[in-house]
């Protein structure tokens, strides 16, 4: 039976190799459109429009090689000896003109998309302001430069020709690149039958280099798995197979865009290889795009398996649009790239999209708060789906984390949504994530409870405390801490070994019953706040113990020793460690009264 996930798989199999077929099948019949390119040139600048006046369009650079192209193409050689800077007349400089086209077609290297379409030329490509360098021409002798020159003319607009001393050097470069002529291995039937206006054997070769490259990565696809299984299981944890194989397609599209690249190098004539690469190109940024667009996704995707399998939902929606803006991200790039080979400016698209990209934030700024703010708490952890927490002044579970608001449950069993970007700015008190709760009463005993009470419920419920298997030794202590208005004041403090609330009350529970049992052993109670009235016979004053005081402050008030404010430093020292602490009788101290138990 088939699986939501193998079918899924399937499908997305189909796409891609659909998705590759019709790219392949629109590359094989751009050929023919390469025999025939439209007959008006590309769109120049507003100014070149207003200088061209040549009917011959030689005002710019560019207009001067491509018309001479198109004059040879046509085979219309009298009017392709216009473009040349030759004192050369009829058939010499008819014959000119074919060697330079075959140097053109076979030996240059250039880009004729770069050529300057500007009366004035290209001013910085390193010549003289009056020459434009179009490209170069590999020969035994050296490297030859095609160079077209701005000519003035009197009483008329200048126009670019292809200069005097390039022309020089070209009856030797062309018998050089005549030489070497693919045609001459290829049975002539298959150079005479054409399809489309571009010969059999072209046809051929181009299906033989796309079989090729198909047939290249699927190999390089099956080397890579193994390469990539290791890394991808060190980044994400996970690892599979069949998402790596969904790498395959663009894979196979980089190298068709290599084929197609091999194929320009052995093309006749310029204005084919001019567009195999461009082709190729295409084909190749499309390819690279798309196999960092595929390899992001198998990234996210395997690291999303991860964050299910450890329990971790709230991450995903994060991960999703890390995903998607990442993609967003690829095509804005891809598609500047493509805008700058076509010879745009980007510094206006930038600045534009940096104008529209400021408008939307001012517009859209609480939104990005919130996606901010919820991108912060997804990253940082405070909180988690289930986890308990006081946020402000509500109380509740964390039902969903998403990327504008967090909703809350509730003690009133209610949903709260809390935009994420208060939620970030606010404090979290997340209860789930304690490790053990703190255990702190006030006990008040009655006023007539006496010391030896007192000393019997402070070792009982010491002892009770040390002894209970749920109460944390180290720390917990019970003190008497003072006379309150009503009762003799007792703290406990403890941590009790527990995470959840109900086991918590639980402990806390059983030990106030115990507390309680003590107090009640010791034969006191708990103090009730309250004032009590003593009805008694004045008992007069000790003048015995009134005249021994009063004779002692005198002595001392003559002496220069009346201890107001304070004592004096040395008294001070005097009197340290006079007093006998832990008391005697108590269990701290050693035999024979020695406090250290020596």
């Amino acid at each position: 039976m088939e699986t939501p996930a193998s079918a899924a798989g399937m499908r997305r199999r189909m796409i891609s190799r659909s998705a590759s077929w019709i790219v392949l099948g629109l590359l094989l019949v751009c050929p023919a459109l390469a025999q025939s390119p439209p007959t008006t040139t590309p769109q120049p600048d507003t100014s070149a429009q207003q200088a061209d006046e040549d009917p011959l369009g030689r005002s710019t650079p560019y207009g001067t090689v491509v018309g001479f192209l198109r004059a040879t193409r046509g085979e219309d050689y009298a009017r392709a000896v216009q473009y040349l800077d030759t004192r050369k007349k009829a058939a010499a400089a008819v014959k000119l003109a074919e060697q330079l086209q075959v140097v053109l077609d076979r030996g240059m290297k250039a880009d004729l998309d770069r050529l300057s379409r500007k009366p004035e030329g290209d001013l910085q490509d390193g010549l003289p302001t009056t020459r434009n360098r179009v490209g170069e021409v590999s020969t035994r002798s050296g490297t030859l430069e095609i160079v077209v020159e701005r000519m003035d003319r009197r009483g008329q607009s200048p126009v670019w020709l292809f200069s005097s001393e390039t022309l020089l050097g070209i009856p030797a470069a062309a018998e050089e690149a005549g030489s070497f002529n693919p045609e001459k291995y290829v049975p002539q039937a298959l150079v005479d039958t054409t399809i489309f206006s571009l010969a059999l054997y072209r046809w051929i070769a181009v299906i033989i280099g796309l079989a090729l490259a198909l047939g290249l990565g699927a190999l390089l696809t099956r080397a890579l798995v193994p390469l990539l299984r290791p890394l991808l299981r060190r980044m994400t944890g996970e690892e599979d197979d069949r998402t790596l194989v969904s790498i395959k397609a663009p894979l196979r599209l980089i190298l068709i865009s290599v084929a197609f690249r091999l194929f320009s190098t052995y093309s006749t004539s310029i204005q084919m290889r001019q567009f195999w690469t461009r082709v190729a190109i295409v084909v190749g940024i499309i390819g690279l795009a798309w196999l960092v667009i595929k390899s992001s996704d198998i990234t996210a995707e395997l690291y999303i398996m991860s964050l299910r399998r450890r329990g971790r939902p709230g991450k995903i929606a994060m991960w999703t649009l890390v995903r998607g803006l990442f993609r967003a991200t690829v095509v804005v790039v891809t598609a500047l790239v493509f805008l700058h080979r076509a010879g745009s400016d980007l510094t206006a698209i930038l600045t534009g999209l940096g104008i529209g990209g400021l408008a939307f934030a001012l517009a859209a700024q609480k939104t990005l708060e919130n996606l901010l703010g919820g991108i912060m708490i997804i990253t940082d952890e405070p909180m988690r789906v289930g986890d308990f927490c006081r946020i402000a002044d509500q109380m509740g579970t964390i039902e969903d984390i998403g990327l504008r608001s967090t909703r809350i449950r509730t003690l009133a069993r209610t949903v709260i949504a809390v935009p994420n970007g208060q939620l970030a700015m606010a404090n979290v008190e997340n209860f789930s994530l304690r490790d053990k709760f703190w255990f702190r009463h006030l006990i008040g005993l009655r006023y007539e409870t006496t010391a030896d009470q007192l000393r019997y419920v402070l070792t009982g419920i010491r002892t009770m405390l040390y002894s209970h298997p749920k109460v944390e030794r180290d720390g917990a202590r019970i003190r008497f801490v003072g006379f309150g208005g009503s009762s003799l004041d007792l703290e406990i403090f403890a941590y009790l070994k527990a995470t959840e609330m109900p086991e918590f009350l639980a402990i806390q529970e059983d030990l106030l019953l115990r507390i309680m049992d003590i107090i009640a052993e010791a034969g006191t109670g708990v103090a009730f706040p309250s004032q009590t009235t003593y009805l008694a016979k004045d008992t007069p004053l000790d003048s015995k113990k009134t005249e021994d005081a009063v004779t002692q402050v005198r002595k001392w008030r003559e002496r220069g020793e009346l201890p107001f404010p304070d004592f004096r430093s040395e008294q001070v020292g005097d009197m340290s460690d006079r007093i006998e602490y832990p008391p005697a009788g108590s269990s701290l101290r050693g035999s024979h009264g020695d406090p250290e138990g020596k």
